[in-house]
């Protein structure tokens, strides 16, 4: 009978420890699920953000399209890492990649030199032509570069002044109508960078409903230009790094409707460094 009840006892005790391991089990399942919720949709997060930087550099190689046939890629994928700052809000780092691509560089070191293409080619036209020895393959190497650059003489006189239809002179007063011009040549970097910012502003705005940031938290992401850089291209002494800040009061008031997504940016705190 002793036998009996010590059995039993032992088997009380033991059901009583299994469960409290149970309920603790059960509790620390039930407080990491919001961590692994939160853990999601900063992965999400990431992605967007990805996505984001990959659009403005198709937006980019589409301008550059339109004066070059060579199609400029992405040195690297873009990578974000996304954290929650306690007391702080989100922080996302976004390694920006280069375009691969050596045109637009090289007429950007060109324009540095303070070198007009059109004189430029003016020049080289002369020596051939002055040229006794009549090489046939300089001539078309020459035609080449012609035909290569040809977009780029018509962007600089559509750009300029010059005399209306057929030839006419422009009378005094006379509004001169010139097709808009995109000016990515200028500077390819700038260009490129614009777009980026724009992009991620926009990411941020219409994708941040699920990260949770309270009304006095701030989501911010840092741009910066990733370690990978084309081979061809100038070594980069002035990279910059683009942080954008928003404050989660202004998310929940563009979210909710409350004010325009141009409100919405322009309340954003950007900063270059």
């Amino acid at each position: 009978m002793m036998m009996q009840k010590k059995h039993v006892l032992g088997l009380v005790l033991l059901g009583l420890v299994g469960g409290a391991s149970l309920g603790r089990a059960q509790s620390r399942s039930a407080a990491s699920a919001p961590d692994r919720q939160q853990r999601y949709q900063i992965a999400v997060m990431e992605r967007v953000l990805e996505g984001a930087v990959e659009h403005g550099a198709a937006l980019v190689r589409d301008r550059l399209k339109a004066f070059f046939p060579a199609d400029m890629l992405l040195s690297a994928n873009a990578q974000v890492r996304g954290f929650r700052l306690d007391g702080y809000g989100m922080f996302f780092d976004v390694s920006v990649p280069s375009l691969e691509g050596a045109i637009p560089w090289t007429f950007r070191a060109l324009d540095q030199s303070n070198l007009d293409v059109d004189r430029a080619l003016q020049t080289l036209r002369s020596f051939v032509e002055s040229s006794s020895s009549g090489d046939h393959n300089v001539e078309q190497a020459l035609k080449r570069i012609e035909l290569q650059v040809a977009p780029l003489s018509a962007m600089a006189r559509a750009a300029s002044p010059g005399p209306g239809p057929a030839g006419r002179p422009i009378a005094a007063g006379q509004a001169i109508e010139t097709p808009p011009v995109d000016r990515v040549l200028d500077d390819p970097e700038e260009a490129y960078r614009a777009e980026i910012r724009e992009t991620l502003m926009n990411a941020m705005l219409e994708h941040s409903r699920s990260l949770g940031i309270g009304a006095n938290e701030w989501l911010t992401v840092a741009a910066r230009r990733s370690d990978v850089r084309p081979r061809l291209s100038p070594v980069e002494t002035d990279a910059t790094t683009i942080i954008i800040r928003a404050r989660g009061a202004d998310l929940s008031a563009f979210l909710g409707g409350q004010i325009s997504q141009e409100e919405a940016r322009k309340r954003m705190l950007v900063r270059v460094f």
